[in-house]
């Protein structure tokens, strides 16, 4: 019947990365009985790409990795026998050389964590296509959706913020132009209009949410808003939340949903990966790894979409990290977008998830150690024109990173940073995580040398997470952002 949907600096560790465009192989050829972290390494991809079981990656070169590999071989045509043969259940240059080629690829691996439970069975109906426009960059947002509306669910206008007492404000200041025409324009498109309403001061939402008093009065005022405004419905986006604020913010959305009658809520929540992909096989897990801040059920009661913001995904995912190629620092990789999803689901209606999809992309130096790991430094996020003007002074031609995101490295030497300005820069939903040391299983250029790497997403990164919606049965995908700042492609995409 209703609803749901659903900024910063970091400096991270990672091994291997992107420079010049020559491939470098593995070191040895690796077969039955050997072991060290090159095994790792092969035994991360062949999980990846459903070869070998979740957990199996030991380092240790046994059955179970000699039949995967060899199963790879046959089903990659490069040697399928049961004779004595060289190179069968050897991964040897050939075989190296195949499964880069499927890592660069990225054709949508299924999960590497498997999810046995599910609320609901797939949504079949079509697909919904939604998505912010910021209040910074509003007249270009407007103008950018204006003509797209037809293609269009929902437009959440992004937005209002909070103060400290728990009252909302203006920040866009909706009621004024270029809102005003656009919504009623959208009005008459029935295209719902779904305000966000942003918060990220962790401290500041358990002091106000945790107070009954406060608690009921913003839920009072955000219904009054709606329905005084004649919106469509409201979009939550409380971020950064504490563990201990989980049960209050249930009581609030339970308090709003209730108030809002034939008004959608919207809940953008930040994405939850599986414990198998935030801590690598033989890592202790801590014992308050699951102490999440959304409780995922009851949002599945009281939202009536819960868009999941599967972007920014950095370096946080150990497990892909391991098994892909360096430059690896995506903005979303499809394979972590689908464990994301999975996991949600087993909690969550499919038919009100929507995946959150980013039009942006970040810019790192990045500097080589001596233990040789790399030094990642995120210098900001950009709109995809920033990259491509870079590009095309320098003569490269970017091409498609691991995550299947579009990117380039260069010679700081030759060129030096410059941060995007104007209509190059933009704003991001979330903040990135702070910093990390990351394995990766090669890297697909020279790393002898400090460098810069950007990685974006374009029209194609966007048509992956849209085949990957239908694929798995999801009611829709929102994206991050509209504000004539993103491939143009896009909306050849979005329908």
């Amino acid at each position: 019947m209703k609803r749901t949907l659903s900024f910063f600096i970091i400096t991270i560790f990672i091994n291997l990365f992107f420079v010049s465009g020559q491939v470098l192989a593995a070191t040895r050829s690796l077969s039955l009985g050997m072991s060290g972290s090159d095994v790792t390494g092969l035994q991360n991809k062949l999980i990846t790409f459903g070869y070998l079981a979740s957990g199996k990656n030991t380092g240790y070169f046994g059955p179970l990795t000699d039949v995967a590999l060899k199963k790879f071989q046959c089903d990659k045509n490069i040697i399928c026998t049961n004779a004595t043969v060289t190179g069968y259940g050897i991964y040897g240059p050939k075989t190296q050389a195949a499964l880069a080629t499927l890592t660069s690829s990225v054709s949508l691996p299924s999960p590497s964590t498997t999810f046995t439970t599910s609320v609901s069975a797939p949504w079949k109906g079509k697909l919904e296509f939604s998505g912010w426009i910021p209040y910074w960059r509003k007249d270009k947002g407007v103008e950018d959706t204006l003509s797209h509306l037809s293609q269009l669910t929902s437009v959440m206008p992004f937005g209002f913020t909070m103060k400290s007492d728990g009252t909302l404000v203006d920040t866009a200041k909706i009621n004024e132009e270029p809102w005003k025409s656009f919504i009623a324009t959208a009005k008459k498109n029935k295209v719902r209009i779904v305000p966000t309403v942003m918060w990220g001061d962790g401290d500041t939402i358990h002091a106000v949410l945790s107070d009954a008093t406060k608690r009921v009065a913003l839920e009072d005022e955000i219904a009054k808003l709606v329905k005084d405004n004649g919106f469509d419905g409201i979009d939550i986006d409380f971020e950064a939340k504490k563990h201990e604020t989980k049960d209050y913010f249930s009581t609030f959305l339970k308090g709003l949903y209730q108030r809002m009658g034939n008004k959608w809520v919207y809940c953008t929540v930040e994405a939850r990966m599986p414990l198998s992909h935030r801590y690598l096989s033989g890592q202790t897990i801590p014992a308050d790894a699951t102490d999440y801040a959304n409780d995922y059920a009851m949002m599945n009661k009281y939202c009536d979409r819960v868009e999941i913001m599967a972007y920014d995904q950095g370096y946080v995912d150990r497990l892909l990290n391991s098994a892909r190629s360096a430059p690896y620092a995506p903005v979303a990789d499809p394979a972590w977008v689908e464990n994301l999803v999975e996991l949600a689901a087993q909690s969550i209606d499919r038919k009100k998830i929507v995946i959150g999809v980013p039009t942006y992309g970040y810019e790192y130096s990045v500097t080589p150690t001596s233990s040789g790991s790399y030094l990642y430094k995120m210098l900001w996020a950009f709109n995809y024109k920033y990259a491509t003007d870079i590009a095309t002074k320098l003569g490269i031609t970017p091409t498609r990173t691991s995550a299947n995101e579009i990117g380039f490295s260069y010679d700081p030497a030759v060129l030096a940073a410059v941060a995007p300005q104007g209509d190059d820069a933009t704003g991001t939903q979330q903040a990135l995580a702070a910093a990390a040391i990351v394995g990766n299983t090669g890297a697909t250029v020279d790393t002898s040398k400090p460098f810069n790497f950007l990685s974006w997403s374009d029209a194609k990164a966007i048509k992956d997470k849209v085949d990957l919606a239908k694929k798995l049965g999801v009611r829709g995908v929102a994206v991050f952002k509209f504000d004539g700042g993103e491939d143009i492609g896009m909306w050849e995409v979005l329908k």
